[in-house]
């Protein structure tokens, strides 16, 4: 069986209060492999958030471990958590979060500025990601040229640049209609039939239903981790 591209056991975060620490996340223990599609599920306060936060390396546990395709990252200082995410995650976030002022090709582009590579190369992969998402006319266009499901299209290609392990996605359709949505799924349900593994969090049971896997929070535990019923994904999956 191939190594697990996360593995997390017993995962804690507590935040500091007046009243005294708060744990967002108690004890989490999750194991999810290579080329996998997970749906990370929960209401606001569920600690859904907080679990994705500590997966993209952007928090550190209170307690327990994580490891990130075989390293053990959960107390890891900030230099080497900003390199190991640069190197190993794509982030797609609910708001774009793309530079007004850049063209598509230069946002698609920058997180291998901080890899180091060169322009003409930098520009290549670029232009090639926003191919894989049906951009390429939009290359020189500015985010304000284009729609928001573009936009997050955009976001999706920046994440794909860098030929990451994991893709985390937090509410990717959050600030997009049903059926914009619903097109952002099926594009991120072809890329996991490449073999990409997947991690979305979202409240929404039609948004998880894409995914091969739900994974539900409630108060800081996690309360179930089932398949995705056979007959809604196989919809999911028929639309790619």
């Amino acid at each position: 069986m191939a190594q697990a591209i996360v593995r997390v056991v017993a995962l804690g975060k507590s935040y500091p209060t007046a009243a005294g620490p708060f744990p967002a996340l108690r004890g989490v223990d999750l194991a999810i492999e290579p080329g996998e599609f997970v749906a990370i599920m929960g209401p606001s306060g569920s600690g859904k958030s907080t679990f994705m936060n500590l997966l993209g390396c952007l928090d550190t546990p209170t307690s327990g471990d994580y490891f990130l395709a075989g390293r053990n990252v959960a107390h890891m200082g900030k230099d080497k958590l900003a390199v190991l995410r640069n190197r190993t995650i794509g982030f797609v976030f609910q708001g774009f979060n793309l530079l007004p002022r850049m063209t598509l090709e230069d946002n698609v582009a920058l997180p291998l500025v901080y890899s180091g590579i060169g322009r003409d190369e930098r520009r290549a992969l670029a232009r090639l990601e926003l191919g894989r998402v049906g951009l390429s006319d939009y290359a020189a266009s500015l985010p304000s040229r284009i729609s928001g499901g573009q936009q997050q299209r955009v976001a999706i290609a920046r994440a794909l640049v860098n030929a990451p392990q994991l893709i985390l996605a937090d509410e990717p359709t959050g600030n997009l209609d049903s059926h914009t949505s619903d097109e952002i799924m099926t594009l991120f349900a072809a890329l996991n039939d490449e073999g990409i593994t997947l991690i979305v969090v979202t409240h929404e049971p039609d948004i998880a239903a894409h995914a091969r896997r739900q994974v539900r929070f409630l108060d800081g535990l996690m309360v179930s981790d089932l398949p995705t019923p056979a007959r809604r994904a196989g919809q999911a999956r028929s639309a790619c």
